[in-house]
């Protein structure tokens, strides 16, 4: 297994009673992590939106195909961003995402959220977005 893949124990949606629990995602690209470090250190705030980015792309691809049509609305996001100490606008970081989930799912993109500040996330990424989500019938 490449150090880049998800681990091999992981599900990447998990359903019951109705919602969807979808794992934590990285910034990949083309299947490659991207965007190592942490925000406020090695990478900057620019850097790391365009990582949360990807991240919630990936949590849109991995919904639609372990949903399809029916995937009803996101309920909450929880977004982890590895940060510096002093490192304080992981909102900002994750507005991104949340762009990125309004945009390509309009009113049912909408959603609550938590912006955590993190030391570490798996492979060195510099953000991990991890979905909530209603799920029809």
């Amino acid at each position: 297994m490449s150090v880049n893949a998800p681990s091999s124990f992981v599900t990447p949606i998990v359903e019951h009673d109705g919602i969807a629990y979808l794992s934590g995602q990285l910034p990949r690209l083309d299947g490659e992590l991207v965007h190592r470090g942490r925000v406020g250190d090695t990478v900057d705030v620019d850097c790391a939106r365009l990582a949360a980015s990807l991240a919630a792309k990936a949590c849109v691809d991995v919904l639609r195909a372990g949903l399809g049509d029916r995937f009803a609305r996101l309920l909450k996001i929880t977004g982890f961003v590895a940060s510096a100490p002093d490192f304080t606008e992981q909102g900002k970081v994750l507005d991104a995402a949340s762009r990125v989930f309004t945009e390509t799912m309009g009113a049912a993109g909408e959603h609550a959220r938590s912006a955590i500040g993190v030391a570490q996330l798996p492979h060195g990424a510099c953000v991990e977005i991890e979905v909530i989500a209603a799920v029809k019938g």
